[in-house]
């Protein structure tokens, strides 16, 4: 089963189109920005594109090459008293102390899920979820392997997966990865360009890749694509689980106000 992330994105969008109806006002959505690269501005071309369908206003602040962490917690500030909601999307220049920027995020804006405290859930693990769901995949005592420990993925599928009954092993690009032979379930997030091969992994595999990295002009993901013939469940980069991610983050949207009283 090859999953069709546009689908099941298309299914939540109809959903947060009557939930955005239900807003009687402006919604605001800002995007910190601090890394020239032309794979970060197609993913912020893509939440632009959906902001519009949605009618969510896109606030976006910039900060330069040579900004230090103290100009990039005061853009963030700056972003926090005019919407609704705040995405930093990383990377960020090297210098910028990123744990020290993400922990001044309000936790009542932060839709991405990677403040201090956050009150949604990190957008690719809500992806995963629904995928899980949408598959009627019985995750309790499912042995599952997450590839990478990075902050939007890593992260944050382990502990999603650890909630949801599964014993939880994390590798790191680097490690051996012979855990992954035994998966029942592999989730990739290291950004290495289709380094999981079929011979990684046992017949079967629920393989969701949410890693991502530019190859030739391409975003490609972290397995290669004859993995979908050894998989039962196949997510495919791009068109997996990235438009689902991107649903995830208007859905956060709409649940932080809500949650606020802002209806």
């Amino acid at each position: 089963m090859i999953i069709d992330g546009k689908g099941i994105a298309e299914k939540i969008y109809a959903e947060l189109a009557e939930e955005r109806a239900r807003i009687a006002r402006p919604v605001m959505l800002g995007i910190l920005v601090g890394t020239n690269d032309s794979v970060i501005e197609s993913f912020v071309r893509i939440k632009l594109r959906v902001a519009a369908r949605l009618g969510v206003e896109i606030v976006r602040e910039e900060i330069g090459d040579g900004a230090v962490t103290a100009e990039a917690v005061a853009a963030l500030a700056r972003l926090a008293d005019r919407v609704d909601g705040i995405i930093v999307q990383l990377p960020l220049p090297a210098q910028i102390d990123i744990d020290t920027l993400l922990v001044a995020i309000p936790p009542e804006k932060d839709v991405d899920g990677i403040s201090g405290a956050p009150r949604v859930r990190p957008p690719v693990a809500g992806a995963v979820a629904e995928i899980l769901r949408c598959e009627r995949i019985d995750v309790p005592g499912k042995h599952a392997v997450v590839v990478g420990s990075g902050r939007l993925v890593g992260r944050p599928c382990a502990s999603l997966l650890k909630e949801l009954g599964a014993q939880v092993i994390v590798v790191n690009k680097g490690d051996a990865l012979d855990p992954l032979k035994d998966a029942d379930i592999a989730i990739l997030g290291a950004g290495e360009p289709a380094f999981v091969k079929p011979e990684m992994l046992k017949k079967g595999v629920i393989l969701i890749d949410a890693g991502t990295s530019e190859a030739g002009g391409k975003v490609i993901g972290d397995a290669d694509p004859a993995c979908a013939l050894k998989a039962s469940v196949f997510t495919p980069v791009p068109g997996g689980v990235g438009p689902i991610a991107v649903a995830m983050i208007f859905k956060n949207l709409f649940s932080l106000i809500e949650k606020a009283g802002g209806k």
